[in-house]
């Protein structure tokens, strides 16, 4: 399984500056929030935000994919690009995201998925859990407005996606893949 589509991060139409001067794109898959270096077809300009097909079929934009890269390998463009990238692809799959919170289970007999959230503690992860077995969370703001003293349930997430993309949390991978 790979990402099929990824959102362009930072496009460099003279390469780094060094070695072999080709155009490289840096960009993020939106199903496993994947950081990779992209070369594009030849007179394509990419700009940050464009997304682009990057699966095993006839791409249109991109040539190939160079390689897999880490958070620490973004230029600075990018690497403030990113929160935009991610919002955008959480608000464009936003049942994906309520699903978590519908299905999420324990990892460990003291620890549970939800709890993998930032500001999400045993009260508020027994909270969720009460409420989705009386009915299944259908957006984000039916989080809201079920759970008074959640934080903002978008917020939890991208803030959770980038703590993982950035390896702040390398133990518990929820929605990056390793």
């Amino acid at each position: 399984m790979k990402d099929e589509y990824a959102i362009v991060l930072d496009f460099l139409p003279k390469g780094y500056g060094y070695g072999k001067p080709e155009p490289i794109a840096q960009v993020l898959g939106t199903s496993f929030f994947t950081l990779l270096e992209v070369v594009p077809r030849e007179g394509f300009v990419l700009k940050a935000g464009d997304k682009v097909y990057i699966g095993s079929g006839k791409r249109e934009e991109i040539d190939h994919i160079k390689r897999r890269i880490n958070y620490q390998k973004l230029t600075a463009f990018a690497k403030s690009e990113l929160e935009q990238a991610v919002k955008r692809i959480v608000e464009e799959n936003e049942q994906r995201f309520v699903d978590f919170f519908n299905k999420a289970q324990p990892v460990t007999v003291r620890l549970h998925q939800l709890e993998l959230l930032p500001g999400i503690g045993k009260k508020h992860m027994w909270e969720i859990l009460e409420e989705r077995k009386k009915e299944p969370f259908k957006s984000f703001e039916d989080i809201k407005n079920r759970l008074k003293l959640l934080p903002n349930p978008k917020e939890l997430i991208i803030k959770r996606i980038l703590m993982e993309i950035k390896g702040e949390d390398d133990k518990y991978r929820v929605f990056v893949r390793r």
